[in-house]
């Protein structure tokens, strides 16, 4: 099975939510690393390295995050694979 890292930003209301909190809660179910941090700007990156089919699955629940949130956008895209450990909060 092949490894993959993708970068997404996700907009919308998804700061001040527990947006951060529940995409690591949901990552490390996934069984994935990196991390989701806030921006500047209002939205949320997100870092997501680990089995091709499991980013998937994260990137899917990005498209409506926790209850809490509304997302109005999500822009991913692969970048190059980097060992991150355990899945943080920024």
């Amino acid at each position: 099975m092949s490894q993959i890292c993708v970068k997404a930003r996700i907009k919308g209301r998804v700061q001040g939510v527990g947006f951060r909190f529940h995409t690591a809660h949901q990552g490390l179910k996934y069984g994935l690393t990196g991390y989701a941090k806030n921006l500047p700007d209002g939205s949320v990156e997100v870092l997501a390295c680990g089995h091709e089919e499991a980013v998937t699955q994260l990137l899917a629940w990005l498209q409506e995050g926790p209850k809490t949130s509304v997302v109005t956008s999500v822009e991913a895209d692969e970048v190059e694979w980097r060992h991150v450990d355990g899945f943080e909060i920024l």
